[in-house]
């Protein structure tokens, strides 16, 4: 039976850079007949969604995207860089303790692998389904509803709700990040100025945070981020660097350490992995926006480029922080460092800036998905953005505030939104929006790849959860006692 297919649609908004759209967004795919473009209607998009005529040819309405503040190749590998390189990485150690040596080396390359693949299915149906509705680009939750409702007849009524829970997952991932950032950044100043020999509480670190994370949180183009992301990367890559000073000196033997860890512990293994590749939720944003969209998953593209360089720093972090440290590894790498080395203090002063400067890239995706439902009920639409970013913004400032303890309770959201937007999602979208080519070559061992991927994401998000809700409850003690866990 062949898909239905009903106009997408249009109240949820596009994940695209709020100035950045030129060509409208309700634009229909056209073809192309003696130079003159002839729009698709109801009938010709159902049969080129399903037998494309390779005889007249299609205006591919992803390659022909009208940007004004198009991202280049550049720009989007460094905002890549910067949505993964957060304050995961500094967590490595602590995930390879709970899994072992080896277990927790070639677990993390796996994963890194899986993970790659899934943002590749997703950049891909994002792709085939704007062909086949029409439109320049989609966000994820639209792509996820666009799946649904050329799937199956069973699934298309679930389109709507589908959508809403995309978008709930990457609101709570991503303000939840957010958070942590905020916090981890106040944690590891305050250090800083302890060590100075200046005493201030982590309040009143927050509160002269507001200041520069409002002013940069008021920047609506992506384009114009990526100074920060720039500098968010060179330093991070900076402070691993340094710290990587202390991490291979003296280094023990490899048999000073567990190859394999207890099974009871790998779930906080799985759930701290997970929280580090934190950047799925950043892939079609940046995709929406760069100049050469086809360049982003090309083999050699910007999104494997990033990625592997991703995989080999998280990889190193928590083999040779482990290795070096051993079983006292602490929640964050920079915990493990001397007080008493001035280093050791420049390496947390470089990530606390790293991160700092990362929070607007983790604040756009939310902005995206909250800003056309809230403002659409005020006549100056732009100033209604810019005090809902201003209130956003607050609403991580108190949440830091009020939840000391927040690295243990955003182990918890890492474990429900990062393993199902990251490992469940994709595959589920994919094996939707490959359903009306079920009959071609290799699609079953496409299906089952597809399966497999979801069951051990749903393994993950099940195990990973109940980990994390018994570490709350105190089942687990002194795991992730505060924002250092992260």
């Amino acid at each position: 039976m062949a898909p239905k297919f009903r106009d997408l649609d249009q109240r949820t908004p596009l994940l695209l850079d709020c100035n950045n759209n030129k060509n409208g967004q309700d634009a229909d795919a056209g073809r192309v007949t003696n130079g003159n473009i002839v729009h698709i209607g109801e009938h010709d998009r159902k049969h080129s969604a399903l037998e494309p005529r390779y005889g007249t040819m299609l205006v591919d309405p992803v390659a022909s995207r009208n940007l004004e503040h198009p991202t280049t190749n550049l720009d989007t590998l460094m905002h890549m860089l910067n949505g993964n390189l957060g304050t995961g990485i500094l967590a490595m150690p602590d995930a390879f303790k709970n899994a072992g040596l080896y277990v927790g080396f070639f677990g993390t390359l796996a994963m890194g692998v899986i993970c790659t693949h899934c943002m590749h299915l997703l950049v891909r149906c994002s792709h085939e389904l704007c062909r086949r509705y029409g439109r320049p680009s989609l966000s994820y939750a639209e792509v996820g509803y666009c799946a649904l409702d050329s799937g199956p007849t069973w699934a298309q009524p679930l389109a709507t709700s589908f959508r809403r829970l995309i978008n709930t997952f990457l609101i709570v991932m991503q303000l939840g990040l957010c958070c942590v950032y905020y916090l981890f950044v106040a944690v590891n100043l305050r250090e800083l100025l302890e060590y100075l020999g200046v005493h201030v509480s982590i309040l009143t670190i927050l509160g002269y945070l507001l200041v520069p994370l409002v002013l940069m949180n008021m920047v609506r183009s992506l384009k114009l981020l990526t100074p920060t992301s720039l500098t968010a990367s060179v330093l991070a890559i900076a402070g691993l660097a340094i710290a990587f000073l202390f991490l291979l000196q003296d280094l023990p033997h490899s048999t000073s350490v567990q190859p394999v860890s207890s099974w009871s512990t790998l779930p906080l293994y799985f759930g701290t992995v997970m929280y580090a590749f934190e950047g799925i939720g950043v892939v079609l944003p940046l995709e929406n926006n760069m100049a050469n969209p086809s360049d982003f998953i090309a083999w050699n593209g910007v999104l494997n480029t990033g990625m592997t360089v991703v995989v080999c720093l998280y990889s190193a972090v928590g083999f040779y922080g482990y290795l070096k440290y051993g079983e006292q590894a602490q929640g964050s790498v920079t915990l493990n460092l001397p007080n008493d080395h001035l280093l050791a203090q420049l390496v947390r002063l470089l990530m606390a800036v790293a991160v700092l400067a990362s929070y607007a890239l983790q604040f756009y995706v939310p902005m995206t998905i909250i800003t056309p439902i809230v403002t659409k009920h005020f006549r100056h639409r732009p100033c209604a953005e810019y005090v809902l970013r201003l209130v956003t913004v607050l609403l991580t400032f108190v949440l830091a505030a009020i939840i000391p303890n927040l690295g243990t309770f955003i182990s918890l959201v890492g474990a429900v939104s990062t393993s199902t937007l990251a490992l469940v999602f994709p595959p589920l979208i994919n094996l939707l929006t490959q359903w009306p080519h079920a009959n071609r070559p290799g699609q079953p061992w496409i299906m089952l790849k597809d399966a497999l991927i979801i069951a051990f994401g749903a393994c993950g998000f099940f195990f990973g959860t109940a980990k994390s809700l018994a570490t709350i409850f105190g089942a687990s003690h002194g795991v992730a006692d505060d924002i250092g866990s992260f």
